[in-house]
């Protein structure tokens, strides 16, 4: 079952890269929270497949165009740990911002999403050591 929520955030990641934000709420749960890092601008936590989505258009709205380039994949049963680089260019100021969300996953589908600043605190968040 790991390897296929693997599978899922891979597809995760192809659908916000093409912009397909109708396919990315599809892998969704509708019980979905998303948990931003404590400093965030709009730190949340958002509960439900809707308050993500506006959150995500919202975030999107600040750049012409931006995308999560994932550096590693670390499989942890019924949760997938991504290393990953975000950049935003375009409009509004350059980003090349590196960060860590645990997915949790159900049925093929998203559960939760955290996030992290500190790669080592995101494993160790998973019961695992850097």
């Amino acid at each position: 079952m790991s390897q296929e929520n693997v599978e899922v955030v891979k597809a995760a990641f192809d659908a916000w890269n093409a912009g397909d934000m109708d396919r990315l709420r599809d892998m969704y749960n509708p019980n979905i929270v998303l948990h931003m890092v404590p400093d965030w601008p709009e730190p949340g936590p958002y509960a439900g497949r809707e308050a993500v989505m506006r959150e995500w258009a919202q975030l999107r709205e600040t750049w012409d165009a931006d995308v999560g380039e994932p550096i590693s994949f670390v499989d942890v049963g019924d949760r997938v740990v991504v290393r990953q680089m975000w950049r935003g260019f375009g409009r509004g100021p350059e980003a090349n911002i590196e960060m860590t969300i645990i997915f949790k996953l159900r049925q093929g589908r998203v559960t939760c999403q955290e996030y992290f600043w500190d790669h080592a605190a995101a494993l160790k968040a998973v019961g695992l050591e850097e």
